[in-house]
């Protein structure tokens, strides 16, 4: 999000849950998002992985390194990332300018709850850092885990709307409403 770096001191300490701990990237994080990046099962409503090699080749050492994005880790090891960012302005109108969270998690991981947890730490810290800032998530309308969990987290539906060659969903939620 590029106003997070602005707002608050970047990276944030730790943020630990019961289960998980939210961080900056590390280098020792790489080969993960290798993984996350290039997995067609992480990608099936994403619009298809990208080349191994091709995201190998273009991956810093230390990857997704800026304010908003979050590695997550499972007992010493990175099993997905929370990204928080600002829509930019040719994003959907109902969206531009607010707060946006995404996700992905290695499939070994999927069905756990590790999604739910980690996206609601990132959300508490959100809503510290700026108080009141309303978030959007869109997915794929068809992406039946990913609709549960926007409606775990309180997003309403604002639109649906089609792009990518399929419908999408985008909710919303005031930060003022209590997380899970």
């Amino acid at each position: 999000m590029d106003d997070l770096g602005v707002v608050a001191a970047w990276p944030p300490g730790k943020i630990r849950t019961e289960r998980l701990v939210l961080r900056a990237p590390e280098a020792r994080d790489r080969a993960v998002f290798v993984e996350l990046l290039a997995s067609p099962e992480v990608h099936t409503y994403l619009g298809g992985a990208r080349a191994r090699d091709r995201v190998e080749r273009s991956l810093p050492e230390v990857p997704e390194q800026w304010p908003g994005s979050f590695a997550v880790e499972l007992d010493g090891m990175m099993i997905g990332q929370i990204l928080l960012r600002r829509v930019p302005g040719r994003g959907r109108p109902a969206a531009v300018g607010k707060a946006d969270i995404g996700y992905l998690f290695l499939p070994e991981v999927w069905g756990r709850g590790y999604a739910t947890e980690a996206c609601a730490a990132a959300l508490g810290w959100l809503a510290e850092v700026l108080p009141g800032e309303p978030v959007v998530l869109t997915t794929q309308s068809a992406n039946l885990a990913s609709m549960r969990l926007a409606a775990k987290l309180g997003f309403t539906e604002v639109e649906r709307f089609e792009a990518w060659g399929a419908e999408q969903w985008l909710g919303m939620r005031s930060m003022d409403d209590p997380i899970i």
